[in-house]
């Protein structure tokens, strides 16, 4: 019988139909870029994108609250066919990043489920996701109004779609879409890396409320402000519960409350401010 000769380890292991495959371990470095490209990838260009576009409008004539920003707006006027493919594509692009942090999750042997955002506790997150959004939804309609009052704030105009059959769906589904890139992404996976890369409970915390506002600077000041508030609600929340989920319906009410409600209220009150 011939002796064994050495073991040669230099190709990977290729496991067997059956066997578990050990989750991969990465480096702090490879943790690091990961990290930083998710962000350049979706919620962290959009806060350099917010920067620009507050500086054009602080060097625009005229004060803040005489500016508009318009969240849903058409894509293609006076064509709503074209325009509900370029919304729905829209929609669905913007989640391209949840589905990457999925699957760099996956590689830990855990998925979304590690950020609690699954359906095994669908009660629990409907109902503290409806308290939440109750309390911060009357708290913030009236800080976005005293600070658009006091001039630190455009006007932010929710909804510009045409009264189409389509519209109040989209506005739906473009809350929801926000919702869970956001949450997704600012409080479970950051918060997630930043644990694993040593950071801080309060510089996490930091980070991520800091993050939320700056995407939201092309509001104003008070779009900042308040967001980044509401950002270190939200991090509290998760780290006493541990999910995301609640944090999603929150995010989801209030958005929703915020595009249907203007799409039924504007013009028709007067303490609503309109473009």
């Amino acid at each position: 019988m011939a002796e064994a000769g050495p073991v040669d380890d230099s190709f990977p292991h290729k496991p067997v139909v059956g066997e578990q495959v050990p989750p991969e371990r990465l480096s702090r470095r490879t943790l690091r870029d990961e990290t930083l490209l998710v962000l350049a990838l979706s919620l962290g260009a959009s806060g350099v994108s917010a920067l620009i576009s507050f500086v054009g409008s602080l060097t625009r004539p005229g004060g803040l609250k005489d500016q508009a920003a318009t969240l849903n707006a058409s894509a293609a006027p006076g064509r709503p066919w074209l325009d509900l493919a370029w919304q729905l594509f829209g929609i669905t692009t913007a989640l391209v990043p949840v589905a990457l942090v999925a699957h760099l999750l996956l590689r830990e042997g855990s998925g979304l489920r590690a950020l609690g955002f699954d359906r095994t506790r669908p009660w629990p997150d409907l109902g503290r996701g409806a308290a939440v959004a109750a309390v911060i939804g009357s708290t913030g309609i009236a800080f976005y109004l005293a600070a658009r009052g006091l001039g630190f704030n455009l006007t932010v105009v929710p909804e510009a779609l045409p009264d189409v059959w389509w519209k109040y769906p989209v506005l739906i589904l473009s809350a929801v879409q926000n919702s869970v890139l956001e949450e997704v992404i600012v409080v479970g996976y950051l918060l997630r890396r930043l644990d694993q890369l040593g950071w801080s409970a309060g510089a996490s915390l930091a980070a991520s409320s800091v993050l939320r506002g700056s995407y939201h600077l092309y509001q104003g000041i008070g779009g900042f402000v308040g967001n980044m508030v509401m950002g270190v609600v939200f991090v509290y929340l998760y780290r006493r519960w541990g999910r995301v989920g609640p944090l999603v319906v929150a995010h989801s009410l209030l958005d929703i409350g915020a595009f249907v409600g203007y799409a039924l209220l504007a013009g028709k009150v007067g303490w609503l401010p309109t473009a």
